[in-house]
C-alpha cells in the first residue's frame, strides 16, 4: 500500500473510537451505538452499505459485506469488537478516553483491544475505495458489541438471529495474532492465533446447616465451599496437547535449536526461555476461583455459601473437564456452567495461514510467524456456530520492552503510531491475497 492517506487514517480512527466510551461493565451496562454509528458512516464513505443491529437497544453491530472478484470464492469474515473493559482514570497516565497521541504512541483504552485493528479494517477498505481496489473473495465486515461480557447483544446475536448475513463466510479473522514478541535474545515471534481453549465460567454452590456462630457444626457451608475452593486451586492439571499447540511448540524448538520432546512438556518449555508465555498456559485445562459468596453477619452460619471459578479447557478435553470438576467439588459441593463457549481448532496447513505468514514476512523480513492457541476466547467462539474457522490476526510490530499483553485489560493500554501503519500495510497485502 503506498497510499499515505491511509497511514493517517488508521491512527485517526483509534482515536477516535478509544475517545467513544463504550466501556463495558457486564449485566448490559454498555452502549456501543455511538461507536457503532461512527464506523457505519466511515464505511459509506467508501461505497460499502453497512447494515445496523441490535437485540437491545443501544447495543448495536455493523455488519457489510465487500463483493468480491470471483463469485465461486468462499467468503472471509473480518471481526473487531467495539466494547471496552472498564478503566479508572485516577490510574492512568493519560485519561483512558482521551485518545491522546503523544510521543508517537496513542493512548487509551482500546488500544490494542481492539480498537486499533477496528480502525486498520477501515482504513484498509477506505484506500481501496480510493484505489479501485478488489478482493478476490467477499469479505463480511463485522463490527460487534458485548465481545467483552458474553456476546448475547452481539456475536451471539448475530450468529443465532442474522447467519444469512454471513452466508458463504468459510474462514474468519479476528483479533490477538501477529504482533511482535521480543524473546530478549533478538528474536521477534509473530504469534498467529489459531485456535482458543474453551470457556467454562462456573459456580459452584455449598449448602449446609444453618446456624449459631458459637455452636459446632460439621455442616458448614462455608467449610464445605472452602475446602472445595482449595482443591481446585491446587490441582494440577495433566498436559493435553492439541495439534495448534504442538505445532507452536515443534516450531519454536526448531527456532531455539532444541530437541521438542512433546513427552516432557514442561521440560521443554524451560527451554524456550521468554517465548515459553506464548505456550504454556495453553498446554492443560485450567480452573482459577475469583469470587466468593457467603454469609451476612459474622455469628450466624449461613445455609448456603457460593463461588466463582474462571475454567479454560482445550479443544478435546471438555469431558476431562467436567469430570475432573466433580472430583475436585465432592459430594457436599455442586457446580454448573454460569457460561460456557466452545473450545477451537483452526489448520495450519492451509492457504489463508500461509498468506499471513507472507503478508508478516514482507514488512518483516526478520519475524519468526509460528503459531498459537488463545489461552482465552473471542468472537470466534459464536461465529464458529456458522460453520467458521477462526484466526487472530491483528498484525503490530511492536518495539523491544513494549509488553503487549499486559496492556490487554491493563492500565496505560497503548499503541505506537508506527504499530498502526505496520498493521495497515500488513492488513491490506492480505486481504489482498487471501
Amino acid at each position: 500500500m503506498t497510499d499515505g492517506q491511509a497511514r493517517d487514517e488508521v491512527v485517526r480512527f483509534t482515536s477516535d473510537l478509544i475517545r467513544i466510551d463504550t466501556t463495558n461493565r457486564g449485566g448490559g451496562d454498555c452502549r456501543e451505538r455511538p461507536a457503532a454509528e461512527y464506523a457505519a458512516a466511515l464505511l459509506a464513505e467508501a461505497g460499502v452499505e453497512p447494515v445496523l443491529l441490535e437485540r437491545t437497544p443501544g447495543r448495536t453491530n455493523v455488519v457489510a459485506r465487500v463483493e468480491g472478484s470471483d463469485p465461486s470464492a468462499d467468503a472471509l469474515l473480518l471481526h473487531g469488537h467495539l466494547d471496552v473493559v472498564p478503566a479508572e482514570a485516577a490510574d492512568w497516565s493519560v485519561h483512558p478516553f482521551s485518545g491522546e497521541v503523544r510521543d508517537g504512541v496513542v493512548w487509551g483504552r482500546g488500544a490494542v483491544d481492539m480498537k486499533n485493528m477496528d480502525a486498520m479494517i477501515l482504513a484498509v477498505l477506505r484506500a481501496w475505495a480510493r484505489e479501485g481496489v478488489r478482493p478476490r473473495r467477499d469479505l463480511v465486515i463485522a463490527f460487534t458489541a458485548d465481545e467483552e461480557a458474553s456476546a448475547a447483544d452481539g456475536a451471539g446475536f448475530l450468529a443465532d438471529r442474522h447467519p444469512h448475513l454471513f452466508e458463504g463466510c468459510t474462514q474468519a479473522v479476528g483479533e490477538s495474532g501477529a504482533f511482535t514478541f521480543h524473546d530478549g535474545a533478538g528474536r521477534r515471534i509473530y504469534p498467529v492465533a489459531a485456535g482458543e481453549r474453551g470457556t467454562g465460567w462456573l459456580k459452584l454452590t455449598a449448602r449446609g446447616r444453618a446456624g449459631h456462630g458459637s455452636k459446632v457444626n460439621r455442616e458448614n457451608a462455608v467449610t464445605r465451599l472452602a475446602a472445595a475452593v482449595a482443591r481446585i486451586g491446587e490441582h494440577v492439571w495433566p498436559t493435553r496437547l492439541t495439534p495448534t499447540v504442538t505445532a507452536a511448540l515443534t516450531e519454536l524448538a526448531a527456532l531455539y535449536g532444541v530437541d521438542a520432546d512433546l513427552d516432557d512438556v514442561d521440560a521443554l518449555l524451560g527451554k524456550l526461555g521468554p517465548a515459553a508465555a506464548l505456550v504454556e498456559a495453553t498446554v492443560r485445562n485450567s480452573a482459577n476461583p475469583t469470587m466468593l459468596e457467603a454469609g451476612y453477619k459474622v455469628n450466624v452460619i449461613p445455609g448456603e455459601a457460593a463461588a466463582f471459578v474462571d475454567g479454560r479447557y482445550l479443544a478435546g478435553a471438555e469431558d476431562e473437564f467436567r469430570a475432573t470438576l466433580d472430583e475436585l467439588t465432592g459430594p457436599d459441593v455442586d457446580w454448573e456452567f454460569h457460561h460456557r463457549e466452545v473450545a477451537l481448532q483452526a489448520p495450519v496447513d492451509v492457504p489463508l495461514y500461509a498468506q499471513m505468514r507472507a503478508a508478516v514476512e514482507e514488512f518483516a523480513p526478520d519475524a519468526h510467524v509460528v503459531p498459537y492457541c488463545m489461552s482465552g476466547g473471542t468472537d470466534a467462539k459464536q461465529f464458529s456456530r456458522l460453520g467458521i474457522t477462526g484466526y487472530g490476526f491483528a498484525p503490530l510490530k511492536l518495539p523491544e520492552g513494549f509488553d503487549y499483553q499486559a496492556l490487554f485489560h491493563g492500565v496505560d493500554e497503548r499503541v505506537p503510531v508506527e504499530a498502526l501503519h505496520f498493521g495497515v500495510r500488513v492488513l491490506d497485502r492480505f486481504l489482498r491475497t487471501a
